[in-house]
């Protein structure tokens, strides 16, 4: 029986601007880092060694990582996998949320952030704002990159990696993942056998550990929200 622990990454700069941010790469807010370390220091109450660590691509999941792995005073390597990225928000990447309601329905707005298959337009090649114009992904096939996902896309390259690159080593040790709020509603999909339904209703907290009690077929024991104070239904337990 090992230990599974899924991390949203603490609060960004767009998250408190209330952009779509998607694969763009923008960093911690002071709020953020905050959050970051109070989750460090609730897994390191748990006494427990990590033995692999995992994180986008992004900045604001791998700060969010460095900032667990300071305070638990451990400085082993961790792997950046672009498939365990934020989805990509296509056209909407940049755009305002509540600014998009007002032009466009806040009901289709719920439907691009909520729904399992409907992707957003296309982003445009020349936006500073799509994965091959940032340097983060310069050595990333460009066949990989997307110029936009539903939440089904995002699923499937994130288990697909999940899978195959972390699956095996739930049996042999402690995992943290720190990640984004679709590629952990991702794994959570696949984890909790939820259908599509479900996964409309799960909401992923910035910065707030989610301890997985799993056995190496899968078999899930125990599942809680370390900071109990901000804990999210699970729809499950």
């Amino acid at each position: 029986m090992s230990y599974l622990i899924l991390i949203r990454h603490g609060q960004s700069t767009w998250n408190l601007e209330g952009r779509f941010t998607g694969w763009v790469d923008v960093d911690l807010t002071e709020n953020g880092k905050h959050e970051a370390k109070k989750a460090a220091e609730l897994i390191k109450e748990l006494n427990i060694k990590i033995n692999h660590y995992f994180s986008s691509f992004q900045l604001r999941a791998n700060n969010t990582l460095k900032i667990i792995q300071t305070t638990l005073n451990d400085n082993q390597n961790f792997i950046r996998a672009w498939e365990l990225n934020e989805r990509h928000y296509g056209m909407l990447t940049g755009l305002n949320k509540v600014e998009m309601g007002k032009k466009i329905g806040k009901e289709k707005v719920h439907q691009f952030r909520r729904s399992w298959d409907l992707r957003p337009e296309p982003l445009d090649h020349k936006s500073p704002f799509h994965p091959l114009n940032i340097d983060a992904y310069k050595k990333i096939p460009k066949e990989n990159i997307p110029d936009t996902e539903s939440l089904k896309d995002t699923y499937e390259r994130t288990t697909k990696f999940f899978k195959s690159n972390i699956e095996d080593k739930i049996n042999n040790g402690n995992i943290v993942i720190s990640a984004h709020g679709n590629s952990i509603r991702a794994l959570c999909k696949y984890l909790f056998k939820l259908d599509e339904n479900q996964i409309t209703k799960l909401e992923i907290p910035t910065g707030n550990p989610l301890l997985i009690n799993i056995d190496k077929n899968l078999k899930i024991k125990k599942c809680e929200y370390l900071d109990k104070d901000r804990a999210k239904d699970l729809l499950i337990y």
